[in-house]
């Protein structure tokens, strides 16, 4: 045996083993089903739970089978080739293991918070009223939506459908919440914004609404213009979140961007935040637009009585009244636009509902003081846009809402879980039900 063989061989066993240790602990990796425990109302619902399954399942096994090929390549015609093209192949194999490892540490975190006191059942609730806030019948067909919670003040998504690392597709939506805003309105405000990207990219708005915005400025105005353009993916949210929770969606808001004064007032073209002046102003615009109602321009005026322009230096201060002047336009052509998912329906009024304007939500509430019953009979959406506008309009102080909203949430993922149990008891009645009927045999024709 010469040198090279024998250095050859010597990598061949190396990379072997190494493989064979990555298929080893490939195959610890168990579906959650087997390792985590919860309560039953606070697991997530069996379309999400097999969709994760399936995913996971469908990337071990076939990383799986990549390593016996591997292995049986380098003790086939692999032995021919040169270490460093050994080499290559290995580390391909470990790139993608490294993948299958971050999608399973991706659920991870959110299911694993299913097992904690209370906040499992209430994220299986904010799993409610996420699928709730993103139906839109008729339209779209939405995915499975999850909630979990992590540090910060902002909420994010990653959406369903979207390509992860080695290029596989998203099973799920997966909303990471703000642990310091449960619970609350604010906390509906977070995750229908958040649920409205993911209605947004299953509708294709930001491109639509972007060109919309391009269209309708005035040739004197387009630069001005553009700067809405650049920010249109968090506005369509935004707009999504007003419809469908109302005046809730603007007072969360308002929450999340109190700030100091050098980060409401800073405006970043590269960042697709509209700066937060701005947005809670084009949130009131909005808001009237879809519920016209005077709480609109008083809430814009609060606003700017907390974050007054005196004190801006001049060229700042005109950029924003600038942009301030073409926020009723703006928000006119969101609302009125025409995308071709909706076959001709304008989006505001498709996403809105008459329920939700303002004089309707206060009757509800007033409605619900003398029935609470009602409350835990309501869509969860239509709920926390009711409890928004009472708690603006001094009817409901944050300790009582704290204590609803945790008691309703609780109810949501109780009544989500025992109409699957239900539902899967009538099922497997029907089926013993047809496996005990006599079968109907038909009388065969007489042969001639």
């Amino acid at each position: 045996m010469t040198v090279d063989s024998r250095r050859t061989g010597a990598v061949a066993r190396m990379l072997d083993q190494e493989s064979l240790a990555l298929q080893t602990r490939l195959a610890r990796i168990q579906p959650f089903a087997l390792q985590e425990t919860m309560l039953p109302a606070a697991a997530l619902l069996p379309e999400a739970q097999t969709a994760i399954e399936r995913f996971l399942i469908s990337g071990r096994r076939e990383l799986h089978n990549e390593i016996r090929d591997y292995r049986r390549w380098l003790h086939g015609d692999g032995r021919a080739v040169p270490p460093a093209e050994m080499q290559r192949r290995y580390a391909v194999l470990k790139l993608r293991f490294g993948n299958i490892i971050s999608h399973f540490e991706l659920f991870s975190d959110a299911i694993t918070q299913r097992s904690e006191r209370e906040n499992g059942v209430w994220l299986s609730g904010l799993d409610a009223v996420a699928q709730d806030a993103l139906e839109l019948p008729g339209y779209l067909d939405p995915p499975p939506v999850i909630c979990y919670l992590d540090r910060g003040p902002g909420a994010a998504i990653r959406r369903a459908r979207t390509r992860l690392p080695g290029g596989k597709r998203m099973p799920v939506a997966i909303v990471r919440m703000p642990r310091e805003r449960m619970i609350g309105h604010g906390i509906a405000s977070s995750l229908v914004h958040e649920v409205g990207h993911q209605g947004a990219a299953l509708l294709d708005l930001v491109s639509s609404l972007r060109n919309a915005l391009g269209q309708a400025a005035p040739p004197d105005e387009r630069a001005t213009w553009r700067v809405w353009q650049r920010w249109i993916s968090e506005i369509v949210a935004d707009l999504w979140s007003v419809a469908r929770v109302g005046v809730t969606s603007t007072l969360g808001l308002i929450s999340v961007v109190s700030l100091p004064r050098f980060f409401v007032f800073r405006i970043d073209l590269h960042d697709p935040h509209p700066a937060p002046w701005l947005r809670v102003k084009l949130s009131c615009a909005l808001g009237n637009a879809i519920y016209p109602h005077p709480q609109w321009a008083a809430l814009a005026q609060l606003w700017d009585d907390c974050y007054p322009l005196q004190g801006l230096d001049a060229r700042t201060r005109e950029t924003f009244l600038t942009l301030q002047r073409t926020i009723p336009r703006v928000a006119h052509v969101l609302c009125s636009h025409r995308p071709r998912a909706l076959r001709g329906g304008q989006l505001a009024p498709v996403l809105a509902s008459p329920e939700r304007s303002p004089q309707a939500l206060i009757e509800t509430w007033h409605h619900w003081r003398r029935a609470p019953a009602q409350m835990f009979r309501s869509r969860p959406s239509l709920v926390f846009a009711v409890l928004g506008q009472a708690r603006l309009q001094g009817e409901l102080e944050p300790v009582h809402e704290s204590r609803v909203l945790g008691d309703l949430l609780t109810h949501w993922a109780l009544r989500s879980t025992l109409d699957l149990s239900q539902a899967c008891a009538a099922f497997t009645a029907e089926r013993r039900r047809a496996a005990t009927r006599p079968r109907r045999v038909e009388k065969q024709p007489a042969i001639a």
